[in-house]
């Protein structure tokens, strides 16, 4: 491993530190050479008789990011700038290649899973009322941050833009923290929650102390089907 490494990082200290939010994206296997690419930027291949750092191949490059961006995307994160693949050599050159079009192929066969909270399911308004009567709480929100814990996405909300159209048991204390969880998502995509400054529709429960995220809808500004569903959920009585 040669320092500095292909992102500019100058001790293993910052190595670790950063490689560490890269995890999230490895366990999502969205392309079965992620690791590899990561590997060859933040620990670089150095051999004796070559002064310079061995770089991923161009095709490396645009085939994790063909797979993988649209993952970072559909969490709030465009692909880096400092990971533009037209930085890296052709194939050509000396380079860490893309695994065999065998191993890929049977890694593309499988589409992602769908978080089971984000998928569209075209509720009409009457479903909409009967999944917020079963759950805790309903919030209209916009995203400050998104972490990962373990297998878990941690949202960290606005606390400016919340509108609360339902408290079941979850009390204003606990909407203070400004913390929701989406459960198990490192094992699935959420393309519902592609763009971290739209706003949101989100119900859930509480769960160990927990506000767990059941059900998430992208919020249309100005779109009549949301001011009605607004008017409906502060006229419900569950």
């Amino acid at each position: 491993m040669r320092l500095p490494n292909l992102l500019g990082h100058e001790t293993m200290k910052e190595v670790l530190e950063q490689a560490g939010a890269w995890i999230p994206l490895v366990m999502k296997q969205c392309h079965p050479d992620t690791k590899k690419f990561l590997c060859s930027l933040f620990a670089p291949v150095c051999l004796d008789d070559l002064d310079e750092t061995i770089q991923p191949c161009h095709s490396l490059c645009v085939q994790v990011k063909d797979r993988c961006a649209p993952v970072m995307s559909a969490f709030g994160f465009p692909w880096p700038d400092m990971l533009e693949c037209d930085r890296f050599p052709q194939d050509n050159d000396l380079c860490i290649p893309l695994a065999s079009s065998d191993h890929l192929l049977l890694a593309t066969e499988e589409a992602p899973k769908v978080c089971e909270a984000c998928k569209n399911k075209n509720d009409d308004d009457n479903d909409i009322m009967e999944t917020l009567c079963k759950n805790d709480f309903a919030l209209k929100i916009k995203v400050k941050e998104i972490t990962y814990i373990n297998r878990d996405t941690k949202i960290i909300l606005e606390t400016k833009s919340k509108t609360i159209y339902k408290l079941n048991g979850v009390s204003e204390r606990d909407l203070k923290k400004s913390v929701l969880w989406l459960k198990d998502s490192l094992q699935c995509t959420c393309e519902e929650m592609n763009d971290i400054n739209a706003p949101y529709l989100v119900m859930g429960q509480k769960q160990g102390g927990e506000l767990v995220i059941t059900s998430v809808k992208r919020w249309q500004k100005g779109q009549r089907e949301f001011k009605r569903i607004s008017r409906s959920i502060r006229k419900l009585q569950c």
